[in-house]
């Protein structure tokens, strides 16, 4: 028999959660830092959120901040009781209980749910997710030190990996190209990489053009593969 959930979204605070609407929300299973990160930051931009959590600590913190229901997601019965089928997206924010973390991503793929975020604590963890067919597997603290390892190695001033290999980075255009434009200092034919936007001081963010021109105070948008990426950043 399925647990008794504890829906605590009807709180008397102030400011209350919207209850969610199934069919276009989003499930986040777990409010430690990073799933509860995760839903607030969808609650603040008017998504529909619904958070499951089973430590009655985090229970008492979160609610009447976000909808949420106590349960053990762990329970396939329980996901069944609160719906979990009818979200089409759901964010498996337990990473520190591996078990638990794999148990419930595998509760979701029998739920049929199209879209499964999942936090990964290590490679091996990630690998399980995606083999029981978790669609989307983050490994956060892997990903911000990859990231801030480019930026204290280079000019780099933001990195994003894509996927792939595929980057976006955010740099300072290196002296070859300053005071050409992008059709004159030929960027993508020469080291293979794209730049998609300049923001000059004082200027608005502007979408590149081969007319734009490069100038020494600029920030440029680059995107490409990350090795290509860090050739061109390299360059003087």
């Amino acid at each position: 028999m399925a647990e008794k959930l504890r829906d605590t979204s009807s709180s008397t605070t102030r400011n209350a959660p919207r209850t969610p609407k199934k069919d276009s929300g989003v499930l986040v299973i777990g409010l430690g830092r990073f799933g509860s990160a995760i839903a607030a930051t969808l609650d603040r931009l008017g998504q529909d959120v619904l958070a499951v959590e089973r430590d009655p600590d985090l229970v008492a913190q979160w609610a009447g901040r976000v909808a949420l229901v106590e349960a053990d997601a762990t329970n396939p019965e329980a996901l069944e009781q609160l719906g979990a089928r009818e979200f089409p997206v759901a964010v498996v924010g337990v990473g520190s209980y591996i078990e638990a973390s794999v148990l419930i991503a595998g509760n979701l793929v029998d739920l049929g749910v199209p879209q499964i975020w999942a936090k990964a604590i290590s490679a091996e963890h990630a690998r399980i997710l995606q083999r029981i067919g978790a669609h989307h597997v983050i490994l956060p603290e892997a990903d911000a030190g990859a990231r801030v390892a480019h930026l204290v190695s280079g000019k780099l001033l933001d990195y994003i990996e894509v996927e792939d290999g595929f980057t976006v980075v955010k740099m300072r255009p290196p002296k070859e190209t300053q005071g050409f434009t992008l059709a004159q200092s030929n960027i993508r034919e020469r080291y293979g990489v794209t730049v998609i936007g300049v923001k000059s001081p004082g200027i608005d963010f502007q979408y590149a053009t081969p007319e734009t021109r490069i100038s020494q105070n600029d920030i440029i948008i680059v995107s490409g593969h990350a090795e290509l990426l860090e050739r061109f950043a390299a360059r003087p």
